[in-house]
Formats: C-alpha cells, sequence, structure tokens
C-alpha cells in the first residue's frame, strides 16, 4: 500500500469538523476517521453494561475489549450504534470518559494502528494533532462563533456545548488545544467548499 497523507483536524463541538473532514478526505480519495465516535462508542458501552463512569480501569477495560468499527457506520460488537451514541446520555457521558487518561491511551493506539493500516488517512477530533499525530501532514484547528456553534448542535444547546467545551479543555488527559504549527480556520460565516479548498492548498 502506497502511504498517503495524514491529515489531522481538531476543534471543539460544532466547529465543522465532520463535515469538513469527510468532504477533504473525499478529495483526497482518503479513509477518514471520526475519533470522537470512538470515545462516544465507549461512553455508550459503558452506559449499557452499568459501569461505573468514575472507575478508570473498568473503563479501560471496556474500551479495549469491545471490537469497535467506525467508518460512515458505528457498531461495537456487531450492533449498529451510529444513531444511538448521539444521543442526549452519550452527550453527557463522553466528556468523562475522554477525560480518562487510561481510556485516552487505549483508543489513541487504535487510531495511530488505523492510519498505519490505512496508509493514511484525515482524523478528526480534538487532540489528534497536539497528541495523536503530531507530525502530521496537515494540522488544522478549526473554530467558530460559540452562537454558531451552538445552532449547529442545536440537539445539545448552549449550556451543553460550553460544558463539553469547558470539560474538554481543562481535562488533564490530552486537554482540546491548538497544536504547535496548525493552522486556525474560523468557520463561522465561510462555505464547506471554501474551507476545504483552503485545506488542501496547505497539502
Amino acid at each position: 500500500m502506497t502511504a498517503g497523507p495524514t491529515v489531522a483536524i481538531d476543534g471543539p463541538a460544532g466547529a465543522g469538523k465532520s463535515t469538513v473532514s469527510r468532504a477533504v478526505a473525499e478529495a483526497l480519495g482518503l479513509d477518514r476517521l471520526d475519533t470522537g465516535a470512538m470515545y462516544r462508542a465507549v461512553a455508550w458501552a459503558a452506559l449499557r453494561r452499568h459501569v461505573d463512569l468514575d472507575d478508570d480501569q473498568a473503563l479501560a477495560d471496556l474500551a479495549q475489549s469491545i471490537h469497535l468499527e467506525v467508518g460512515e457506520r458505528v457498531v461495537v460488537d456487531g450492533t449498529d450504534i451510529t444513531r444511538a451514541i448521539r444521543q442526549p446520555d452519550v452527550n453527557h457521558a463522553v466528556s468523562v470518559v475522554a477525560a480518562c487518561a487510561a481510556v485516552r491511551a487505549v483508543l489513541v493506539s487504535r487510531q495511530r494502528r488505523w492510519v498505519t493500516e490505512h496508509g493514511g488517512g484525515v482524523v478528526e477530533g480534538r487532540d489528534i494533532g497536539s497528541v495523536v499525530f503530531p507530525h502530521a501532514d496537515v494540522k488544522v484547528y478549526l473554530t467558530a462563533s460559540p452562537e454558531e456553534r451552538a445552532r449547529r448542535r442545536s440537539e445539545e444547546g448552549a449550556d451543553g456545548v460550553a460544558r463539553r467545551d469547558r470539560l474538554d479543555s481543562t481535562r488533564a488527559a490530552s486537554p482540546l488545544e491548538v497544536a504547535d504549527g496548525a493552522h486556525v480556520v474560523d468557520t463561522t460565516d465561510r462555505s464547506i467548499d471554501d474551507v476545504v479548498k483552503e485545506v488542501l492548498g496547505w497539502l
């Protein structure tokens, strides 16, 4: 397999990561990995299996044990949970799960293996450029105004988005931050095509 570029796209909830990363991957003919969906899948599994969200070791053991497929569909142990991981209970739990350093260690290993197996790719999340792939070919940090991000995430509401921002940016393990060398893009009043064209230009 000929290795392609690795594009790291980070940013807070509602900044446009999924839309932009999907379009960039399509333009480059690369596969795309939504790492946020991985944390959501672990949160979903923890809730369904009644794993204590305060038990770091139990969460890490769960993350290690589940068979997880993340693509256009998210599948855990054969169950399609693509829609289930966007429900309010998972929205509330995912930042707690993502703050667990032991879970992050398990999933970061999976994310790096995914890129190796796929020969590059477009990877989106909150610590991709800063922790997972600090030497990515292009590192992008997307942002948008709080009002616009709340509008895009209307199912969570402004309070929910603000809560996730606070938890993601203040956690001890791999907090949300702009990676060294990342291009910062405010998507508030820009078209997807315009943003994608700019990202492709950096390659």
